[in-house]
């Protein structure tokens, strides 16, 4: 049975109390109220990092990662935080390729693809982003975009190395504009990237691999979402800053 995860990116919210008093309140609950096999990821700043590892360090129902990585392993980056710094303050997992980091930071296919293998290289779990843009959804070219994504981004790892990635789609026209996709458009778009996975490596690969859905997710659509056959999850943006949301949400794979 593939993994079900729902992942909070809190983005660039919350200073360092505001944090603390958040993830305090969702681990309670999460503790208190999720019953089944699903793991909860938070995604914070880094300033939070290690605060939140000492907090969730007697709870297992939960995790913690970045929002992004730098592509060397050190150097003479100023401002920037290497995969190996993010891993040694408790974090397991690290979300690369956000739309948001495509857009306004440039990032390409080709640089994702560095990312990915430090991150790899250092223990980390890579959430790697890839989805279209309302622009190239219009003009029917989201398979083509995704699969471009996937083709120069991920798809030059090994069958070991790939079974470590989550993936995430955001149709980057149901970011923050409370508009979302329909679970029939986002079920049509994760089992392409399925059978994409499968016609490079294997099917069982194919069927292992968590694939979520990142896009508007609130705890009202999360149900009609998650029963589609090839969702495995969300990464949630909004709705991960209000504890009660983002627990409503991680209680949908209650079992």
């Amino acid at each position: 049975m593939r993994k079900k995860i729902v992942a909070g990116n809190w983005k660039m919210n919350l200073d360092y109390h505001e944090g603390l008093s958040l993830f305090s309140e969702i681990i309670n609950m999460i503790n208190d109220e999720v019953t089944g096999r699903q793991e909860a990821v938070v995604c914070s700043p880094f300033i939070h990092i290690h605060s939140l590892a000492h907090l969730a360090k007697h709870y297992t129902k939960i995790s913690l990662g970045a929002q992004n990585a730098h592509q060397a392993e050190s150097g003479a980056f100023t401002g920037e935080i290497s995969a190996k710094m993010i891993k040694s303050v408790g974090a397991t997992y690290v979300i690369l390729g956000h739309s948001e980091r495509r857009q306004y930071f440039g990032e390409s296919n080709k640089l994702l693809a560095k990312k990915t293998d430090t991150a790899l290289k250092n223990g980390l779990k890579p959430i790697f982003c890839i989805g279209e843009t309302l622009q190239q959804r219009e003009a029917n070219q989201y398979f083509d975009i995704i699969k471009s994504q996937l083709d120069e981004g991920v798809f030059h790892l090994g069958e070991t190395e790939f079974s470590e990635l989550v993936l995430a789609y955001e149709p980057v026209w149901a970011i923050g504009t409370g508009v979302t996709a329909s679970s029939d458009q986002a079920q049509e778009i994760h089992a392409f990237i399925r059978r994409e996975i499968a016609a490079k490596y294997n099917q069982d690969i194919a069927d292992a691999t968590t694939i979520l859905y990142g896009g508007s997710c609130t705890p009202k659509n999360a149900p009609d979402l998650f029963a589609q056959p090839d969702i495995d999850g969300g990464l949630i943006g909004g709705a991960s800053l209000k504890s009660r949301d983002f627990v409503d949400i991680v209680k949908v794979f209650n079992l």
